[in-house]
């Protein structure tokens, strides 16, 4: 007597445990019905709920989320119209091998079933003598295999059982593979999107250091970028988009692409703020995100710069043979976002003949001092610790390196915040160096002596970048 179809279920059975009881769909032209729903709960010690369908139409209709296996009988013809099942089950990508040639027509009927029930375990039945034929529908794609000539109640429950078990197993396999390329790819993305210093041509050393507050991220709300423009200008530009997700790390790239190719157009301080706030205020999610900037362009001869600062902590400056200290930051204007018609005022800094310039962000200053200590380290703090570490003679990559290190173990562990620290330096016997080492014979030119007088109208056309 045919079984009533349940309700349909919203999740698919295959990733749904369902105790001790197990719903089989039988699909086989077997009038006499030789699977009985008794004799399985007997064997079983549990309650099996058989459903049979004579032909694949009828399978379409009787096949629901409910259903925990399917036994099909490989000998069931295959109709020349079929119904494809109703159910709200979601539809998995197919990755299933094709049959072997000449085994296609005899495993047509398990292909339907595979179509139309992707998430489900499959049994087949087949002829005992038939062994090469059972397990090309293995390797096509059902779990397991039974001939008619050996089914009996026992076996055929601890089949079904251990077909859902597997099938439930390969489902989970199947999303950890995904899993694990999608975070591939996103990992792909986002070192593509973290940002190339374009110094080619610059005097001045360079060292960066990023390390997102996000759990297995590579880019957090915290952003940064160097340029030189064709004038020999140095722009650096350090910022933090409120927040640690991946909304915040998207805005923080188009903040960071935004100030390159503005800063490349030739616009400086408050005009490129200016803009940048109306790429904010169109790009972000809610009234309620902001961002905090600091923006430096240094001058061709490395020994002066303009600063503007948007809500965020002053850089460090450390000269030759004196401690360093955080620049002036008084005349600093608000985070980009907080107020519709701001200005940030530029401020002029005299940087001197040997100089190293740290730029931050404010992770790395809100870190705890001691495991459970409520005090932070403050900007006072990372003055002391770089302090200590020049002393010792660290520069470049080894002092970022030695001052993140230190932050997180003063935290007692990894900081909760995204953290960006960039490092510009000038040194003078650098230079000289590099000057010898062009001044070398090369091979002699014989193109025509470029004349003074093109450059001299293009420097007087081009307005001042630097006031007195």
């Amino acid at each position: 007597m045919p079984v009533p179809v349940p309700q349909q279920r919203g999740v698919p059975a295959a990733e749904t445990p369902h105790g001790a009881d197990l719903t089989v769909l039988v699909i086989e032209d077997d009038p006499a019905g030789s699977i009985t729903g008794p004799e399985l709960s007997a064997a079983a010690g549990t309650r099996v709920r058989i459903r049979t369908a004579r032909n694949l139409t009828e399978a379409g209709r009787l096949l629901t989320d409910d259903v925990d296996c399917i036994l099909l009988d490989l000998a069931l013809p295959v109709p020349t119209t079929t119904t494809t099942a109703t159910t709200t089950a979601p539809t998995a990508p197919d990755h299933r091998p094709e049959p072997v040639p000449g085994r296609a027509d005899e495993l047509a009927v398990l292909t339907h079933v595979l179509r139309i029930a992707p998430l489900h375990a499959v049994l087949v039945l087949t002829a005992q003598d038939d062994t090469e034929l059972a397990a090309e529908a293995v390797r096509v794609g059902a779990q397991d295999y039974l001939f008619r000539g050996e089914l009996d109640a026992r076996v055929l429950s601890r089949a079904i059982r251990y077909a859902v078990e597997r099938k439930r197993a390969d489902l989970a396999q199947h999303q950890l593979t995904e899993s694990g390329l999608r975070a591939q790819e996103n990992a792909r993305l986002e070192r593509g999107l973290l940002p190339t210093p374009l110094l080619e041509g610059s005097d001045l050393s360079f060292a960066a250091r990023y390390r997102p507050g996000r759990s297995r991220a590579l880019l957090g709300g915290d952003f940064y970028d160097t340029v030189r423009t064709p004038d020999g200008t140095v722009h650096a530009m350090i910022g933090d988009v409120c927040g640690h997700g991946p909304d915040e790390a998207a805005l923080g790239v188009e903040l960071r692409i935004a100030w390159r190719a503005l800063t490349l157009a030739g616009l400086c301080g408050d005009r490129l703020l200016s803009t940048l706030q109306q790429v904010l205020e169109h790009e972000r999610q809610s009234e309620e995100i902001f961002a905090t900037l600091c923006t430096v362009d240094i001058a061709p001869d490395g020994r002066r710069a303009g600063l503007c600062l948007a809500g965020h902590p002053a850089p460090l400056l450390a000269r030759h043979g004196r401690p360093a200290r955080l620049l002036p930051y008084e005349d600093g204007g608000p985070a980009l976002g907080l107020l519709p018609r701001a200005r940030w005022p530029r401020r002029q800094v005299e940087l001197g003949a040997e100089w190293s310039l740290m730029m931050y962000t404010d992770g790395l200053i809100e870190g705890r001092v001691g495991a459970g200590s409520s005090q932070r380290l403050g900007q006072d703090g990372m003055v002391a610790m770089v302090n200590s570490r020049l002393e010792q003679g660290l520069a470049g990559e080894e002092l970022l390196e030695a001052a993140v290190a230190e932050v997180r173990e003063l935290n007692g562990g990894e900081l909760t915040d995204d953290v960006a620290v960039l490092l510009l330096g000038r040194d003078p016997e650098r230079i000289r160096r590099r000057g010898r080492n062009a001044s070398r014979p090369g091979p002699v030119s014989t193109a025509p002596p470029a004349t003074a007088a093109a450059p001299a109208a293009a420097s007087a056309q081009r307005p001042p970048l630097y006031g007195p």
